[in-house]
């Protein structure tokens, strides 16, 4: 998959690449790799490569040295989370080629294979893909644009928070095998409403998605979309949802803020497949197409005493 056996020690790729021992291993962990002993041959010539470019990016004046470490930490996580994605997605399908070939080699034989046939295409869509979102970045930053660098990292969005409800204990009842699978097409299906809304997954926590959107209502659709596809399938455990709206943060490809927290928080004192949401959120609804009606005011931690609302659409 590399190309080739390791026959660089960690002072070889410094030297080849052309910087320091520190900034080859400042850049080196922000990949997400770890680090070795000095006299340990660990590096291959495409690592010499990947550092001098990024040199050369420095070197050039685009970005500093900070800058490049940031965005190579982004691509370091982001990578090794779709690698954990694909090789898990591909399992599958090895075993069947192992399966079906039993004098084909190993199963690691099978994986090599399908790896490598499957790498070249893939290649390509993930370039396709990080340009188009690149683009769609783009595009939500000139929107922010103000005279104010602050502004550009700041946007009034709603947040919602989806969560299955007793993940915990329904866990201890599955099988590993289950959990896996119910997980995946949670996420799935979740992902699937959120982007059809026209919003976007932050993150996603095993059992529960951070979404946002700019329109307060269509993150209502987004979540009463959640519970349609989600709590209102019998085969599926019920969910519940919190939307709060305001002012977030967005930075590392993550947002920041009081909605984020308070959206997570509601999910607590909503109910099995319901919807329940802050009076920002409200006040943003229009009123001859939603009903909303407060609950007790308690106690939300972080946020003291709270007025909670449920909604529904007339």
């Amino acid at each position: 998959m590399l190309g080739g056996p390791p026959e660089l020690t960690a002072p070889q790729l410094a030297h080849q690449a052309g910087v320091t021992s520190e900034q080859a291993r400042r850049l080196w962990r922000a990949l997400g790799f770890p680090e070795y002993p000095d006299d340990v041959e660990a590096f291959l010539p495409a690592d010499v490569e990947a550092l001098r470019l990024l040199a050369g990016t420095v070197e050039s004046g685009l970005v500093d040295f900070d800058l490049a470490v940031n965005l190579t930490r982004g691509l370091g996580q982001t990578m090794a989370r779709l690698a954990d994605w694909d090789v898990s997605a591909l399992v599958g399908r090895i075993e069947h080629l192992s399966a079906a070939d039993p004098d084909g080699g190993t199963r690691v034989d099978a994986a090599v294979r399908v790896v490598d046939e499957f790498r070249e295409p893939f290649e390509h869509l993930m370039l396709y893909a990080w340009r188009r979102h690149l683009a769609a970045a783009a595009a939500r930053v000139e929107t922010l644009a103000s005279d104010d660098d602050e502004g550009l990292h700041t946007a009034d969005l709603t947040v919602g928070f989806a969560d299955i409800v007793g993940f915990t204990a329904l866990s201890n009842t599955l099988t590993e095998e289950r959990i896996g699978d119910l997980v995946e097409l949670f996420e799935m299906r979740c992902a699937d409403v959120v982007t059809a809304q026209g919003g976007r997954i932050i993150k996603s926590i095993g059992d529960s998605v951070l979404f946002v959107n700019e329109s307060p209502l269509r993150s209502y659709d987004t979540a009463e979309g959640i519970i349609h596809v989600i709590g209102r399938d019998q085969r599926m455990p019920d969910v519940r949802v919190g939307l709060a709206s305001g002012l977030v943060v967005m930075r590392l490809g993550d947002v920041f803020g009081p909605p984020v927290n308070m959206a997570a928080r509601l999910t607590n004192v909503a109910r099995r497949n319901r919807i329940i949401i802050d009076a920002a959120t409200a006040a943003k609804l229009p009123d001859d197409q939603f009903e909303t009606r407060r609950l007790a005011a308690r106690p939300v931690r972080g946020f003291g005493i709270v007025e909670p609302l449920t909604v529904r659409r007339h």
